[in-house]
């Protein structure tokens, strides 16, 4: 984009004259009231966004060439939201972020328009101008950063959903920053960001810290739940929360179960697993809503029932386990892994089953119902299914070739995702299979 040395109206005025030209005929040609134009030249009126555009347009240039002129107009006399607003939201529809943020700085040197900023990010974030929305977000935060409102509570909690993506580390980061912020969100909005920050621990192997998110998680949805229920105070609950309230109680024993499971706790992940297997016998909702959510996490019960008993050391269960997932192509992948983690563990073979298995790998779905792998979890989980996939061919196999070639795209893969951890991880046993294996030769070959 072209720098813009002048105003607009004194750019105009030399188009105009330029091309000798009459005003009415530009007037014509724009679409803009002759009256109008006048009156915008002689400086006796602001320019609207829509305006804006059709001069813009009328002297041939792309629409975003004025925007940087555009925000002096803006605070030429009186702050006029009439006039931020649309110029806000095309900036968005262009990318022109940077527009957003030197107009941003500008309004809150009133902070009487924080509210203003915070509705527009809101709308922004909905209709999924994430980077926009951000920067007010961000705006807002600094105005209000010594408050303990709900509403930097809430663009706390957008700037941490904003933030998340394939980069672990930073993914990370964003989840620490909020969760002091947490509490501090009406309690039907918490529940969502309690399990989005439990996604984001669990990704980064802090399975104590998802241990607690799923408990303060049962918690609160619990107590929702049966305000909810109760016909004398059912009016202190009015606003509904993302999901249904017997989801996050669901959820949160889900969430404990994994987290013991990954902590090596498989008894206690048994016990919990009974706890969400059994949402038919308590859950009061019967429409098809709760049946098709009741029977997921039913679902779940069964498969995770197996995974338990097989990283148990119930190694003669795995023929009936792979059978069952073989009808549940979205669960296969996942169950793949572990049963590869169960073979490293307690070394037996499974070259048969991952025959059988062998179009799903790599994975490529990326989604279960409910979405609830998303794409950097996939990515996650891949690469540490390539580093147990190499142990298991290193040490079962004894195929040294395939071993190296599955560590150096699992290295490859890591490096792209910004992981440190499981970058690491892949390392140290890069390092043991390259040390003992035909690593050259495989390289070479």
């Amino acid at each position: 984009m072209m720098e813009c040395t002048n105003s607009i109206r004194e750019r105009l005025m030399q188009y105009i004259q330029d091309n000798h030209i009459k005003h009415s005929h530009f007037a014509v040609t724009s679409g803009i009231n002759s009256g109008t134009l006048s009156r915008i030249l002689q400086g006796n009126k602001p320019i609207s966004m829509n305006q804006l555009i059709a001069i813009t347009a009328g002297m041939g240039l792309p629409e975003d060439y004025f925007f940087d002129d555009y925000i002096d107009e803006c605070f030429s006399t009186l702050i006029s939201i009439r006039r931020i607003r649309p110029f806000i939201f095309r900036c968005a529809d262009l990318n022109r972020v940077d527009c957003i943020q030197h107009i941003t700085n500008r309004i809150l040197e009133d902070l009487a328009y924080v509210p203003v900023l915070f509705e527009m990010a809101e709308e922004l974030f909905d209709n999924n101008k994430k980077m926009a929305a951000a920067v007010l977000y961000r705006g807002v935060c600094e105005a209000e950063k010594y408050q303990h409102s709900e509403r930097l509570a809430r663009c706390q909690y957008r700037l941490f959903l904003i933030d998340q993506g394939d980069n672990m580390e930073k993914n990370i980061r964003a989840a620490t920053q909020f969760e002091t912020y947490v509490n501090r969100l009406d309690e039907t909005d918490q529940l969502e960001a309690l399990k989005q920050l439990s996604h984001a621990f669990g990704m980064a192997h802090k399975w104590e810290k998802v241990n607690t998110l799923a408990k303060e998680m049962q918690r609160i949805a619990t107590i929702q739940y049966e305000l909810q229920h109760r016909s004398v105070r059912s009016e202190e609950v009015k606003k509904e929360t993302e999901r249904p309230l017997y989801y996050y109680i669901l959820y949160a024993y889900l969430a404990q179960a994994t987290a013991s499971e990954k902590c090596g706790d498989y008894k206690r992940a048994l016990e919990l697993v009974g706890l969400y297997d059994n949402g038919e016998r308590w859950v009061r909702e019967k429409d098809e809503q709760a049946q098709q959510i009741i029977g997921q996490f039913s679902e779940w019960a069964i498969a995770n029932t197996y995974l338990y008993r097989l990283m148990s050391g119930e190694v003669q269960i795995i023929n009936e386990y792979a059978d069952y997932i073989a009808t549940r192509e979205g669960e296969i992948f996942i169950a793949l892994w572990h049963m590869i983690q169960a073979a490293n563990i307690y070394h037996f073979n499974i070259d048969t089953i991952l025959e059988r298995f062998a179009g799903y790998i790599p994975y490529q779905s990326g989604k279960a119902e409910f979405g609830e792998y998303k794409p950097t979890i996939i990515k996650e989980k891949y690469v540490q299914f390539l580093g147990d996939l190499a142990v298991y061919r290193f040490v079962e196999s004894k195929d040294n070739h395939s071993a190296t070639e599955l560590m150096l795209e699992g290295l490859n893969l890591s490096i792209a995702m910004g992981s440190s951890t499981i970058l690491n991880s892949c390392l140290a046993i890069f390092e043991k299979i390259r040390d003992r294996s035909e690593f050259y030769e495989a390289k070479q070959g």
